[in-house]
């Protein structure tokens, strides 16, 4: 008896065309929320280098990465906040706050850089903590917890300085200032030891979001708080956390351009908060929280820096930065949006 194969009761097994298995890859790869914005980079350099060779020279790479990565320190730990489901206004003010701590204590004569140092991110600890008590304790949001705490801490760093940048200083060849803020040549590349601590941060951050127990927190935190907390998460202990790591980071970032700079601008910071909430939206992590990316934000730091940068350098009127990072947020959220159903849609 021959088997009727065309009945489909012995039918053999269907090989798979190479079309058929690279669908599920290339779907994959269009579900990356990181997809949109690196091709947005990518488009973004090769047209400011057409426009002007200049833009990929070592000196303007090197001066672009210089204020890159300060403010991409900000970025990394406002990922892991935001995944949570919250995020902290009050960055930017911490920002200028902690150098103007930092260099009154040491000017004065008070103490040495080493424990300024300290006393500047420790301080920004507290505002960190009291952020997140407030939000988690009182169950404030934290956009009017923290836009309080902007306001505060600016006003403090105001009060101190008069409302003017501190008088340089000279701190030779201190070891804080050389290990935060030192520079160094790679060829015809001048670069930061701010560039260092920023791939360190970024490699630490990454390892903690998605290897380990934390980041699980994080992420069940901002996706679904109820189940996490059913789940044993400490929801309120790992918001404050973070608030804590967010508020110390910006100080961290803020004196390091201070060292760079060599002033204390109490000034300093003001509208970063917007910025580095724009870079972490645009590198695809979820307003709402719950889905966070590291990569993303890497990726969403560079967009905005490159566009600061590259429209100077070709001639476009610098204030008219914010028209291009409004049509950015806005396009990249439609982007983001359409790989969602579309991704949904094909699950």
């Amino acid at each position: 008896m021959i088997p009727n194969f065309l009945s489909g009761k012995h039918a053999l097994p269907t090989a798979l065309t190479p079309s058929d298995q690279r669908r599920p890859l290339l779907r994959g790869l269009i579900s990356k929320p990181e997809l949109g914005p690196f091709v947005l980079l990518v488009l973004e350099i090769l047209a400011f280098w057409a426009i002007n060779p200049e833009f990929l020279s070592p000196m303007n790479i090197s001066n672009m990465l210089a204020f890159t990565v300060e403010l991409g320190l900000i970025a990394l730990t406002m990922t892991l906040l935001m995944t949570s489901g919250e995020f902290d206004l009050s960055v930017g003010s911490v920002f200028g706050f902690a150098p103007v701590v930092m260099w009154t204590l040491y000017n004065s004569g008070t103490t040495s850089l080493e424990v300024a140092f300290l006393a500047a991110l420790m301080a920004a600890g507290l505002i960190g903590l009291f952020s997140g008590l407030f939000v988690t304790r009182l169950k404030i949001p934290s956009f009017l917890v923290t836009l309080g705490m902007l306001l505060v801490v600016r006003g403090a760093a105001l009060y101190v300085t008069n409302g003017f940048p501190q008088g340089t200083w000279s701190t030779g060849n201190h070891w804080v200032a050389t290990a935060l803020a030192g520079d160094f040549h790679v060829g015809s590349f001048r670069l930061y030891m701010s560039l260092v601590w920023f791939i360190l941060a970024a490699l630490t951050l990454t390892y903690v979001l998605t290897q380990t127990k934390f980041g699980n927190w994080v992420q069940a935190t901002g996706g679904n708080p109820n189940a996490a907390k059913a789940r044993g998460v400490n929801v309120d202990r790992t918001k404050v956390v973070l608030f804590v790591l967010s508020s110390m980071v910006a100080a961290f970032a803020g004196i390091i351009s201070s060292i760079r700079t060599a002033a204390a601008n109490p000034n300093s910071g003001a509208g970063y908060e917007l910025e580095v909430i724009a870079m972490v939206v645009i590198g695809g992590t979820a307003l709402a929280g719950g889905r966070g990316t590291i990569l993303g934000t890497l990726i969403g730091v560079l967009i905005l820096r490159v566009m600061r940068n590259g429209i100077v350098l070709i001639g476009v009127p610098g204030l008219a930065y914010s028209i291009f990072i409004g049509g950015i947020i806005l396009g990249m959220m439609a982007l983001h949006a359409g790989l969602e159903r579309r991704h949904h849609a094909g699950a």
